[in-house]
Order: C-alpha cells, then structure tokens, then sequence
C-alpha cells in the first residue's frame, strides 16, 4: 500500500513505546509533525487501535549477499525483509563476492540500497583487502565513501599486529572495527559447540574459549591504541565476561548479541538440524541463561540479527558441509518480544531501545523518535498478536531458520521510511473504519 510522502497522516490511538500512553500521531512531509485539532480534507485517518508506535529497528549485522551472491539474497529482497522485521536501518556485511574493500564498491551498495528503497543500507567496509588478513584496506578512503565501520566478518583478524594497526588506522575515522572473535586455532575443523550434543552426535565441537580468548586480546589491543572495537554476535557466558570487564575498565569496547543466543541451545542442532548450524554455534544452556543476564544488566549495548540467508542446497548438504547461519530479519522483534519481554527479563520500552536508540548510539547514526520534528522512521506493531513462523512467507531469499511453525507473539503491522510505508503485513486493513488494529 502506498500514499504521498507529502500527505497528512492521522494514527488515532496508537500507544507510544516509550510512556505507553494513546495519543494521535501525525506525519506529514516525511516528518512526525504536531496532530492538529481538525484535519483537513486531504488527510489520511487510521483507526490505529492501541498499536505500538516505535522508531523503526535498526539492525547493525546483516549479510545482504551482493555484489556476487545473488543466488543467496540481493540488496531488493534483503531489505525488504527489513521492512517486514520493522527495521529501517540496517548496516551490512562486506563478505561478498568481491569484498566490499574499495570505496567504490561501498558507493555501489548505497546506490543500490538507495535504489530499493525499503530501508536505509548503511555499508561496512572490510579491514583487510579482501578480508585475507595481510593487507590493511584503505580505510579512511573507505569512511569518506559512507562505511560506517569496519569488519572481516565470516572470518577473525587472526594477527594481533594487524588488529593493532586497523584500530590505530581506525580511530581518526571514529568508525568502530566490529570483531568477529574467533581463535581459529582453537576453532579447527569444529562444526557446532564443544559439549555434549556434540559428542553424541560424533561431530567436531568449537570451544567457547575460541570466541572469549579473542575477547580478551582485541579489549587488551583497545586499551593499546584507544581505538573503538565492537563484539560481533557474542554467545558464549565467558565472553560477556570479557565484555563486562573492558567496560569496568573504561575501554571504547561495545558489544552485541541475537536472539538465537538468547532462545536456543546447542541442544535444537538435534539429529544434524543444518538450520540450527551458526558462527559462533548455538551454546550450551549456562551460556543462553548467561547471554540473558549480560542483556538484563546493560553489558549488551545493543541487538543484531546477524542475517545470513543461503540456499536451500546449500543447507541440504550434509551437517559437516553446510554453510554457517540463518536468517532473522523477519523474526527479530517476536523473538525478543516472546522470550524476554514476556518472561520478564526486561520491560518493552529497555527491549526497544536496544534495537532502536541503542544501535544508533553505537554506530553515531542520527536518532530518531516518534516526537515532533523528527525524521518518520517508524514501526507499529501488536505486541500480543500470536503468529505462526512459516519461511515460505518470509521476503527474504533464505528459509533456513530453525523456527519454522514456532509460536511467537508480537507482530510488525507497518514500517514506514521517511514517512512513505514500506510494508504493511497481509490482513491490515489501514484505511477507517478498522485501521492498524483490524489485524487483531
């Protein structure tokens, strides 16, 4: 469904995220402006019925697959998933096909972004040329262009001396380098986590002290340079650890985590489930409860989904053979809303905030709210809408997730960029009467 950007727009009854109050939102000309007494005739009014209204989600790790990979994801059906998820921002990864490591190829993934259309692409630059781990990229070129930070993820800076040198490198830009902390000495040919699924199942287990270890030196190595290092996908109890101390010490470190690390355990890998196989792999119950406790007391500064959408012949290949990593997009905000909201672990309002004000706080993106004056990045959603996952509905490429006819509550209804939607689910009727809660 599409209206003019310029249009007024009435939400009635919408419940704000933060005060939890019903108010009218108005937007107009892109922008969140003051309801006025009496709309006018050419005003759009929607019957919004208690939505949440929210700054649109802002997801800091997604793997959109081009340039080269288009089999897996494009930028159009990535981004579109976004928009289903309620996201409005998301930064993507550089391991494609090439590696985004000039800033030309940074400036082709905006235009491309921009293109689509469906949310804001923000791209991030590689560390090292080709992500090989031997020459640093250009990397305050690669800053002028619009990365807005930088990472070899999918796979370590395994030397020390160069991580020293990217953060050195780094810090005039002010860009973080997000880690993706893995030994890969210690990680070997491991498919899933070192335990005891592992070993009934016969298969190679990657210790959690693969991803912490590596926690600790790039905290050391921040302590060194002053640069600014960021935790990518943090599973494991001993790497909230290490996360908890850098802050104690006062060190740039932040770090994130997704809600695979927070819901599942090693255990889902079941009889070899490749939808449950992921970098860093799916930990043991002491690292899930762990993973909740480092989000409950603020050692988490913010949520990611880690996007990573492949074939379904690539995910039917034996356990071993699989590639790593799901998708999540579409499932972030229920997950979060199901499995820490609804069992208490935190209120809704300090949920939202780490996957909206928090991430842009991290990465120095412009906030956004739902006040007057501010940009119209927004989602509403249904916390209480019971839904069934079915993949074969997902906008994304991918269908591997492991919670395929999972029970969740908590439903995005509308995301709206810049005051233009961008998605409205199946069965919301927008126009009165009905409106936002005509999905319920």
């Amino acid at each position: 469904m599409s209206f003019e950007k310029t249009a007024l727009m009435l939400f009635r009854d919408v419940t704000h995220w933060r005060t939890g109050e019903r108010f009218t939102l108005a937007v107009q000309d892109g922008v969140v402006v003051p309801a006025p007494a009496r709309p006018g005739p050419g005003a759009r009014v929607f019957e919004a019925r208690g939505a949440v209204v929210a700054p649109g989600l802002v997801d800091v790790h997604v793997h959109l697959r081009e340039p080269g990979q288009s089999a897996k994801e494009t930028i159009d059906s990535g981004t579109r998933a976004a928009a289903a998820g309620g996201f409005t921002s998301i930064a993507c990864m550089p391991n494609t096909d090439p590696v985004v490591d000039t800033p030309a190829w940074v400036e082709w993934v905006q235009r491309h972004g921009e293109a689509a259309g469906h949310c804001h692409v923000l791209p991030i630059a590689a560390v090292t040329v080709g992500q090989r781990g031997e020459q640093l990229a250009p990397l305050e070129a690669l800053a002028r262009a619009g990365a807005v930070a930088f990472s070899d993820d999918g796979r370590p800076v395994t030397s020390a001396a160069m991580m020293r040198r990217a953060l050195e490198y780094a810090r005039p830009t002010g860009r973080p380098i997000i880690c993706h902390e893995e030994d890969p000495t210690l990680k070997g040919d491991g498919v899933m986590n070192e335990g005891f699924t592992a070993t009934r199942l016969g298969l190679r287990g990657i210790p959690a002290a693969a991803e912490s270890v590596m926690c600790r030196r790039d905290s050391d190595l921040a302590e060194l340079t002053g640069g600014r290092v960021h935790f990518a996908h943090l599973s494991a109890s001993a790497s909230f650890d290490a996360l908890r101390d850098a802050k104690r010490r006062g060190l740039r470190v932040t770090g994130e985590t997704c809600p695979h690390y927070w819901v599942l355990t090693d255990e889902a890998v079941g009889d070899y489930d490749t939808h449950a196989k992921m970098n860093p792999p799916l930990r043991s119950e002491g690292d899930r409860a762990a993973c909740i406790a480092a989000i409950a007391d603020g050692t988490i500064d913010c949520f990611a989904t880690d996007h990573a959408p492949h074939t379904a012949d690539e995910k039917a290949r034996p356990f071993t053979d699989a590639p790593f990593g799901i998708v999540g997009l579409e499932t972030a905000l229920a997950l979060t809303l199901t499995h820490l909201v609804k069992p208490g672990h935190l209120s809704l309002t300090r949920a939202l905030e780490l996957w909206t004000e928090a991430p842009r706080r991290v990465f120095g993106l412009p906030q956004v709210s739902v006040e007057a004056g501010s940009q119209a990045d927004l989602v509403f959603f249904d916390p209480e809408l019971e839904w069934t996952v079915d993949p074969e509905t997902f906008h994304t490429k991918g269908r591997n997730t492991p919670f395929a006819g999972w029970q969740l509550e908590g439903r995005v209804l509308a995301t709206m960029l810049g005051g233009r939607f961008t998605h409205v689910a199946d069965g919301v009727a927008f126009e009165s009467p009905g409106g936002v809660g005509a999905a319920r």
